[in-house]
């Protein structure tokens, strides 16, 4: 039973950790071909699973393949080399 248990614990910990999602704020995207410019930017990257652009309320929603991230630093990079600016939540 306890082994039974300490698997499902494991289990359910994995779960929480995958898909690890970003929410980060884009200033200077005003129309559809700019959202899709930065989608199509962010699917060639490695450590993406999916994205969201959101055109009407000006973010992208990242999702980090399983143990995966990117710093932010090189997500401002890539907005910036786009010409739009980066913000992140809570910073």
């Amino acid at each position: 039973m306890k082994v039974l248990i300490v698997t499902l614990s494991l289990v359910v910990s994995s779960i929480a950790f995958a898909g690890q999602e970003l929410k980060v704020g884009v200033k200077g995207m005003v129309c559809a071909f700019c959202a899709q410019g930065i989608e199509k930017s962010f699917k060639k990257q490695p450590e993406i699973e999916k994205i969201k652009v959101s055109l009407e309320n000006k973010y992208v929603l990242l999702t980090f393949k399983d143990g995966k991230s990117m710093p932010n630093e090189k997500i401002a990079a890539m907005l910036k080399d786009a010409g739009y600016d980066a913000t992140f939540e809570g910073q």
